[in-house]
């Protein structure tokens, strides 16, 4: 039995289904020529209503995975038990610059004792961040955010914004601006958090 390398190929012979996809497209085309012309009606429509519901489901899923916001849940699910920092940046926020640095220490320092930090970019266009993040690396993970929801849900007030979660998931400070005396604080904090 070959497959039909043009398209993905959903198979039926025999009441066996098999699902072939296309080249990583997420679109999948139904190919009954090679099935036989004897396939009963009831048997191509229900041929065709499990190819839409695979199209729906792999739509709805992708769409979903792409959602900062889930995004952003999934993340802190996967750290419970961790202190979480969650820092807002965009490419033409300049105390953003100096933070990273220190988010890259406070990230390898702490990282054993339970410390991670996350970033969320709110750049328009993916291409800025990415230039940025040339200039000054992230040694954490970004979400990227061009509609803000995640902005919407934490009602920023500036640039950067700071979020800090205990073991729990429970927020225990925020803060917004990035300098030296500052760092101080978000040092006592974090610290203070991962004694707990």
């Amino acid at each position: 039995m070959t497959i039909n390398k043009k398209c993905a190929l959903i198979m039926i012979r025999s009441g066996f289904l098999k699902r072939a996809s296309s080249g990583g497209t997420g679109i999948i085309n139904l190919c009954l020529k090679n099935v036989g012309s004897n396939m009963p009606n009831a048997l191509k429509t229900l041929a065709t209503l499990l190819l839409i519901t695979s199209v729906l489901l792999v739509t709805c899923k992708s769409a979903y995975a792409n959602d900062p916001l889930n995004e952003f849940e999934q993340a802190m699910v996967q750290h419970k038990g961790k202190v979480v920092y969650v820092d807002f940046w965009a490419s033409w926020c300049i105390p953003c610059r100096k933070s990273f640095p220190w988010m890259n220490t406070m990230q390898a320092k702490h990282q054993d004792q339970g410390l991670v930090v996350l970033s969320i970019n709110l750049d328009a266009e993916k291409k800025l961040s990415k230039e940025f993040l040339k200039q000054t690396p992230a040694n954490f993970a970004i979400i990227y955010d061009a509609r803000g929801k995640l902005a919407q849900k934490f009602k920023l007030k500036g640039m950067p914004s700071s979020y800090l979660f205990d073991r729990q998931g429970k927020l225990i400070s925020a803060h917004t601006g990035f300098n030296g005396k500052k760092q101080q604080l978000y040092e006592q904090e974090i610290s203070e958090a991962l004694a707990q």
